[in-house]
């Protein structure tokens, strides 16, 4: 269905108080910025700001709500006789071979990952979006596998596999804050990626084959 002039105005708005405080977010630091002046900067009221963004850190994870899905979404679409492991692998592999800007090979990322080192509000933030990603992950591996309830192996398999993407994203980020080029960091996470599939074990590995649940 097409998109209104009423949807389209209120997507604008919200992009355009986003864009305002990611501005002074990177230009002065998460903590050194209120919401009132992101509100006076975007030329909107402070309710205004809330009716979009419920607290100060979603103006900063705006667009957190794909990364909470992508785990899950991998799994989803993953291929017949593959598992949830080897199609995050897989996708994670192939952003990191093509040096995706998605997952923060390139430059700028070193900044936006100071500014979330210096506010302990964002670290909280991203520790509590982690948890949704695993939240999600067990949810789709119980829905496609069937698991009981008191089941914990979804539990378990979905924290092994964030524990991987995790540890991929994390080297990442520490690389790029130390100003290496994307391009060689892309390179030695892709040996890690070997690593962590050796260390994952078959029982991860296999664990909800497409077309053998």
């Amino acid at each position: 269905m097409a998109e209104g002039l009423r949807e389209r105005k209120k997507r604008q708005t919200r992009q355009y108080i986003s864009d305002v405080a990611t501005g002074l977010f990177a230009e002065r630091g998460f903590d050194a910025v209120t919401v009132a002046e992101i509100a006076e900067a975007a030329n909107v009221s402070v309710n205004t700001v809330y009716n979009y963004f419920q607290a100060k850190e979603d103006l900063f994870f705006d667009r957190s709500s794909g990364m909470v899905d992508r785990l899950a979404r991998w799994v989803r679409g993953r291929g017949e006789g593959e598992s949830a492991a080897v199609a995050v692998l897989r996708e994670l592999r192939a952003e990191v071979e093509a040096v995706s800007p998605r997952i923060g090979l390139l430059p700028e990322y070193a900044h936006f990952m100071r500014i979330i080192e210096e506010a302990p509000a964002l670290r909280s933030r991203l520790w509590a979006l982690a948890q949704e990603v695993q939240a999600n992950l067990e949810r789709v591996l119980r829905e496609e596998t069937g698991a009981a309830d008191d089941d914990d192996l979804p539990y378990l398999i979905a924290g092994q596999i964030c524990w991987a993407h995790g540890a991929a994203m994390a080297v990442i980020g520490r690389e790029m804050v130390k100003g290496r080029n994307p391009g060689e960091v892309s390179r030695e996470v892709l040996v890690l990626l070997d690593d962590m599939e050796e260390l994952l074990g078959e029982k991860v590995l296999n664990y909800a084959v497409r077309g053998e649940i």
